[in-house]
């Protein structure tokens, strides 16, 4: 299988997984708006731990708390996060570079523990978490609105089919 239809595959499925839940469009962008607001903001691995519980909290689709997560995941946080961070940076005026942001990280992801987490010290920690909340206060308007109208859509255009039809008229 190619890429261009793996892609295409897994595109299709998580638009089929937005489109035909059964709960009110509110409810299911709702949900996908708390999934991408935990996926910009909280670092990989800790975004489930609070998106689920939180779609609890705010009636949100627990589905689509679980999918918005998605936005970091095992590939594309090796370019999410060091953009944040080189974003963060400039935002603070620091002068990290990219490839400094990015073989740190790399550490990180590597080692898999705290205390390579607490040796990116304070100003790359900084620059992270200021990148990713600006990430998420773009990110999580533009998800919240983007599947309520993809949702409202496609009920709509699904409604007219199935008035054609009762009303004998063809498609």
């Amino acid at each position: 299988m190619t890429l261009k239809k793996w892609a295409r595959q897994k595109y299709v499925s998580v638009y089929s997984k937005i489109l035909k839940e059964k709960a009110s469009p509110e409810y299911i962008a709702r949900g996908w708006a708390i999934g991408m607001f935990y996926g910009c903001l909280i670092p990989f691995g800790l975004q489930l731990i609070c998106s689920i519980p939180t779609a609890f909290l705010l009636k949100g689709s627990k589905i689509g708390a679980t999918l918005g997560t998605l936005l970091t995941n095992h590939f594309s946080i090796f370019l999410i996060y060091p953009a944040q961070c080189y974003v963060g940076s400039r935002l603070l005026g620091g002068h990290l570079s990219y490839a400094k942001i990015e073989s740190a990280l790399n550490e990180v992801l590597e080692n898999q523990d705290w205390e390579s987490l607490f040796s990116l010290g304070g100003e790359l920690l900084a620059s992270f978490f200021l990148g990713a909340l600006l990430l998420t206060v773009v990110m999580t308007p533009i998800t919240y609105f983007g599947v309520l109208h993809l949702v409202r859509r496609y009920r709509s255009l699904k409604e007219k089919k199935r008035l054609l039809r009762e009303s004998g008229t063809p498609s």
